[in-house]
């Protein structure tokens, strides 16, 4: 046999307290109530567009939430958001695995939790808000269930090979957005047309959103193999170098877009099909990025807790509960049949948006402290598991 070498035990670390068994992983749930921010500011510049588009004269500042908006949201914060699916959903796999059950139970019940994520979303796109992604997480988990039996070379390749569609759909999509000049319709007036225009645009929504979604799905997925956000700490050089290439990397992507869509640069339809594919790709690399800064964020904020980071937390773990509330809000706000407030201002759309962020990680605090789960949490995990015994 060949022989080994055993390292000696690294002595402890001082300023490191051991935690409980049972102690929630800060990481996942810090992401997911930050980039619920991130959510918020993309879906109120897109009411920029739906609600007759922006002021053909803008101002500074609304030249700034423009650049601001495709730099550091647009196809940032969705990678993040669909790689912590993924992990979630690599996470149960493990989990029950670990308790004994076989791969046939299990899948079964991950493809009965992707099509109550399905249903739901359905509703919640043609009801609510067209740009939905419960939905497209559904379909994406019924497609991709597979693959948490694979290796972690086979995901790699895959996400890979996937990552060039992805890429021109994004290309063809910007181009001819170039050659119209307009990106979506004007959201109509009256419920019903409202309700004919989501039915309308919905199904490419989720075609589109299904061939982005399914690369940072597989990086999830090969993250939560390794326990990355779980155990930040042991991680910490892998997690450094994510985020000093991937938000860097993202920026740098994102400047030609930026300077087209604010008004600075007249890029031309042959110069979108290669702008686009370049903001989308590197948006991913910004998505991680995104989460490696994050969770290195956990590792100290964990040991010394907040009210702040509690309330984020708590946020975060009702992320599904407040990703539709926040979709309420836009319908309460934003329709013809009820407040129906102009949108024309990109940068009054990013105060629209902290503001009902802000509202929500309140709620969500008040939730925490009174011992209540997230609703549409609870909800699914009764449809998923059934009544609890």
């Amino acid at each position: 046999m060949p022989q080994t070498s055993v390292s000696a035990p690294r002595p402890p670390d001082p300023g490191h307290r051991p935690l409980p068994s049972d102690h929630r992983s800060l990481a996942p749930d810090l992401a997911r109530g930050v980039m619920l921010l991130v959510i918020a500011l993309a879906h109120t510049h897109l009411f920029t567009v739906l609600l007759g588009g922006a002021d053909p004269t803008p101002s500074v500042l609304d030249r700034v939430a423009t650049a601001g908006t495709v730099v550091f949201v647009d196809f940032r914060g969705y990678p993040l958001f669909a790689a912590l699916f993924g992990y979630g959903i690599a996470q149960i796999h493990r989990r029950r695995t670990e308790q004994g059950r076989e791969w046939r139970w299990t899948r079964k019940l991950l493809r009965r939790r992707a099509l109550w994520f399905l249903l739901i979303g359905a509703l919640h796109g043609l009801l609510l808000f067209p740009g939905d992604i419960l939905a497209v997480y559904g379909v994406v988990a019924l497609l991709f269930v597979g693959v948490l039996r694979l290796r972690d070379r086979a995901l790699a390749v895959i996400a890979l090979v996937w990552l060039p569609m992805a890429a021109v759909a994004h290309a063809l999509i910007s181009a001819g957005e170039a050659m119209t000049g307009q990106a979506l319709p004007p959201l109509p007036d009256g419920f019903l047309s409202e309700l004919v225009f989501r039915l309308t645009l919905y199904p490419a929504l989720v075609v589109v959103m299904v061939l982005s979604t399914v690369v940072p799905f597989l990086l999830g997925v090969l993250a939560a193999r390794h326990r990355v956000l779980e155990q930040p700490r042991e991680h910490l050089r892998l997690l450094r170098t994510a985020a000093s290439i991937g938000v860097p990397l993202s920026v740098l992507g994102a400047l030609p877009l930026a300077l087209a869509k604010a008004g600075m640069w007249s890029a031309t339809p042959l110069d979108h099909l290669f702008i686009a594919p370049l903001h989308q790709v590197t948006g991913y690399a910004g998505g991680l990025g995104y989460a490696a800064l994050i969770a290195l964020a956990s590792v100290r904020l964990d040991r010394d807790r907040g009210r702040v980071t509690d309330a984020l937390a708590a946020l975060g773990q009702r992320s599904m509960t407040f990703y539709l509330a926040q979709s309420v809000a836009w319908a309460v706000l934003f329709s013809s049949y009820t407040l129906g407030l102009p949108m024309t201002s990109p940068a009054v759309g990013v105060g629209v948006a902290v503001t009902v962020w802000a509202t929500t990680v309140l709620l969500a605090d008040l939730m925490r402290r009174r011992g209540r789960r997230g609703p549409a949490e609870a909800l699914l995990r009764r449809l998923t598991y059934g009544p609890v015994r």
